[in-house]
């Protein structure tokens, strides 16, 4: 049994992992995305370092949740998923006023957070991922319809553009909430609707194959190669060379999002942030990127990498 001193810092060892992940994706100067060097017109980093502070009380609700769930005092279907999800969009949009910043962050790190609080750890709260992993699914398939109305109302907060396709269950639908729960549709098959064509969703319904599967390993052997930023925008280039970001899709239609897709992969077939000719295609990449608006912003990618390097930080990566 967990002392209430032992569950406390263990919460807010996770919540302080997942903070320094965002930071840390935040701080690389990842091509198309708000970083230390470019902004977008009323986004900027500063409103993504507030939103990582923000988000940190409910990060450790989550992991609190978790350990009362490994203990046996909290239900696996009472998380409350939905729930946190609307706490930390909340906090994010208190603190910073330059918009949805971080949504589909805290939809991924979310459970992460919950299932690490569920997961043993060893010396100094190292998460064993392999387990982190099998909890996340438990926690993702125990998810409720009132997890799925508590979504809907964390997006009325955050207000993300793009989010118009769906075929049922619109969120811009405002009869979506009232079906949600009269027809018991599960925050998980809400997510399973969406799966072929949101990354973020797919990564909830296919227990997260592009961040454990592909990313994770990728960055670990670039830390071990070259810098920490350099490290984290070739990984961001490995997931949007492989996987054509859907936040871009929404906007500016599949074959747009493509041909991004394919200059990602040129550049970093060149070095990427590891070498002068990389670096110069990465140059321009971001103009790319940054022509009518934010239209291109590789959004999605920039989830699943703050994600990936969450899985990091919790296994005990420090800068």
């Amino acid at each position: 049994m967990t002392s209430v001193n032992q569950s406390c810092q263990k919460a807010a060892y996770i919540s302080r992992c997942l903070q320094l992940a965002i930071l840390l994706e935040v701080s690389a100067d990842k091509p198309g995305n708000v970083n230390f060097t470019t902004n977008f017109e009323d986004t900027c980093k500063e409103h993504f370092l507030a939103s990582a502070i923000a988000a940190g009380p409910a990060f450790q609700e989550a992991a609190k949740r978790g350990i009362q769930i490994a203990e046996g005092k909290r239900a696996i279907n009472e998380a409350g998923l939905g729930e946190l999800i609307e706490l930390a969009v909340r906090e994010v949009m208190e603190w910073q006023y330059g918009g949805n910043t971080i949504l589909g962050t805290i939809i991924l790190l979310m459970p992460i957070s919950v299932a690490a609080g569920m997961t043993h750890t060893k010396e100094e709260y190292c998460i064993d991922l392999n387990i982190l992993r099998n909890n996340i699914n438990t926690i993702i398939c125990a998810s409720t319809a009132t997890d799925a109305v508590r979504l809907y109302e964390a997006i009325d907060v955050a207000m993300p553009s793009g989010l118009n396709k769906s075929p049922d269950l619109n969120v811009n639908d405002p009869t979506s909430k009232q079906r949600l729960t009269t027809e018991n549709v599960t925050l998980y098959k809400v997510f399973n609707i969406a799966k072929d064509y949101d990354d973020i969703c797919s990564e909830w319904i296919r227990n997260y194959p592009i961040t454990f599967d592909e990313a994770y390993p990728y960055l670990n052997e670039q830390i071990t190669k070259t810098n920490q930023n350099n490290a984290i925008i070739n990984t961001f280039l490995k997931i949007l060379s492989d996987h054509p970001d859907t936040l871009i899709t929404r906007k500016a239609g599949i074959e747009k999002a493509k041909e991004i897709s394919a200059e990602a992969k040129k550049t970093l077939q060149i070095g990427g942030a590891t070498t002068t000719e990389g670096k110069a295609a990465i140059a321009k990449l971001d103009h790319t990127l940054r022509k009518d608006g934010n239209n291109y912003n590789p959004g999605t990618t920039a989830d699943i990498t703050a994600t990936t390097i969450a899985l990091c930080t919790l296994n005990g990566y420090r800068p």
